[in-house]
């Protein structure tokens, strides 16, 4: 098994330096924040990062959600199943990034930005609540052509599994239309994550054009409620957003799941070709061991693909989606435990099927 998931999952996300604190409400009204949010940086979000810094006892922590999600699947996965791309900065926080990932035996495959320092987000915990704003910087510089070089090409060739996080929508759509084309063009498994609401918001068209090459996509409620506003469905049932999403028209005769995730509630599984809906519950961490939940969709995913990569049965991917989203709350930031990671299929684990 392991010389044969050698490589077999790839992902593009935005490297980025977590700067996470835990704040009041009032810093989210003053930057005009929501409590569970996720945005990029306008200008008048910039002096946000060094306020955090300088009044709130900040930790700096690795970051970026799709190298969050890779570094938690490739703990429970064989060595080097895993590589990651996207662009840093010529810096020591380059390198913090690097550190975090070597731990975890993920493999990265980073454009080095000369001309911009590695990007940064903002982590303002609230109670159990999170709001994100990124500062992109050597981030935004990734380019299509980093990819496209024959000895970072292979890495694509050699992989079954690609995730990439709506986030990259701002950053190269080209590359994520190449990726999603050379998956559907030998049979592979292309997934996506919604990631924030305005990337359905603000990233309509690019989400349409890519979606009839994703065979999995994952979001949580807030993302699902946006992607349905996007598109002009005339409900806000989720179990309703993951059918029709699902049931969207798709490049070849796979079919596409659609996971969402609910927090503490429960998750929700829609498939193309069944009119049966999963729901799956959660089991709730207690709140006197809860760190924050910052990280705990990545992970979520992390545990689903893990599993998923390995040919196990569905339910067994979501238990193991809910069980490693269980260890990174426990944390404080985007963290995974430092002892080893080892997941155990929870006896009887199974859904409430519905059908619409």
């Amino acid at each position: 098994m392991a010389q044969n998931l050698r490589g077999a999952l790839v992902g593009f996300c935005n490297p980025l330096l977590d700067i996470s604190a835990v704040v009041d409400d009032s810093l989210l009204t003053e930057y005009k924040l929501k409590a569970n949010d996720a945005i990029m940086a306008s200008p008048e979000h910039l002096p946000l990062f060094q306020t955090l810094i300088d009044k709130y006892n900040a930790a700096f922590l690795p970051g970026g959600s799709a190298q969050n999600t890779l570094r938690g699947a490739q703990r429970l996965l064989p060595e080097d199943s895993a590589v990651f791309f996207g662009a840093v900065g010529n810096d020591e926080n380059a390198q913090r990034l690097k550190g975090a990932a070597d731990k975890a035996k993920l493999r990265t495959n980073y454009m080095v930005s000369q001309t911009k320092p590695t990007g940064t987000c903002a982590l303002l915990i609230t109670g159990k609540n999170r709001s994100m704003v990124a500062n992109l910087s050597a981030a935004e510089t990734y380019d299509f052509s980093h990819v496209q070089a024959p000895e970072n090409w292979k890495d694509i060739e050699a992989a079954r599994f690609y995730y990439i996080t709506g986030f990259f929508f701002a950053v190269s759509p080209d590359t994520i239309e190449a990726v999603a084309k050379h998956a559907h063009d030998n049979n592979k498994t292309f997934t996506m994550n919604l990631s924030a609401p305005f990337v359905a918001e603000f990233f309509t068209a690019q989400v349409e054009k890519t979606l009839p090459y994703i065979n999995i996509l994952f979001g949580n409620e807030t993302e699902a409620d946006a992607l349905a506003r996007a598109l002009k469905f005339d409900t806000s049932d989720i179990k309703q957003i993951a059918k029709r999403v699902a049931d969207l028209p798709r490049a070849g005769s796979r079919p596409r799941l659609v996971v969402f995730t609910q927090g503490s509630e429960s998750t929700v599984i829609a498939s193309s070709d069944s009119d049966e809906i999963r729901v799956y519950g959660v089991t709730e961490v207690p709140d006197a061991e809860v760190g924050d939940t910052n990280g705990a969709g990545d992970a979520f995913v992390a545990g689903f693909l893990s599993q998923y990569m390995q040919e196990q049965p569905l339910d067994t991917c979501v238990d193991a989606g809910h069980w490693l989203a269980g260890q990174v709350v426990r944390q404080i930031g985007p963290n995974y435990p430092e002892t080893e990671l080892k997941f155990v299929p929870t006896a009887d684990f199974a859904p409430t099927v519905e059908k619409l």
